[in-house]
């Protein structure tokens, strides 16, 4: 996934500021997870699948808190993740609750994770541009 990571880089790169560096966290915490479908069973695990069925489905999304974020992801992985972009591990958690849900409701518009919703570059610039 080298080209396709670089093709990313490059694009969000032109996004600029806060929103390019938040598309390549959403990008990498994707990546780290195992795609959309091991993010969401990773909320499911962790007693969180009605708030991620809600981000899936076509209703309202429900609201994730930061610090189910960091239980969810683990700590040590937000720091990481944090560090990396010159972030507090909070700052990145809250962050991350507040963007979450639109970005994997923006990722599965027909209220379930199927093949098309592997555009994972496509729905991240698509939230990002528009907010």
């Amino acid at each position: 996934m080298g080209l396709f990571d670089s093709v990313a880089g490059a694009v969000m790169g032109k996004l600029g500021g806060e929103q390019g560096g938040m598309a390549q966290i959403a990008m990498d915490m994707f990546n780290q997870n195992g795609g959309l479908n091991g993010l969401v069973e990773k909320f499911k695990e962790s007693g969180l699948g009605e708030q991620a069925a809600s981000w899936v489905g076509k209703g309202e999304n429900l609201p994730v808190s930061a610090d189910q974020i960091s239980s969810v992801l683990g700590s040590g992985a937000i720091a990481e993740m944090a560090a990396k972009f010159g972030l507090t591990p909070e700052m990145l958690s809250n962050q991350i609750a507040q963007h979450l849900p639109g970005v994997v409701d923006k990722m599965t518009p027909n209220g379930e994770v199927g093949a098309d919703s592997g555009n994972l570059l496509g729905s991240v610039l698509g939230m990002f541009k528009s907010s």
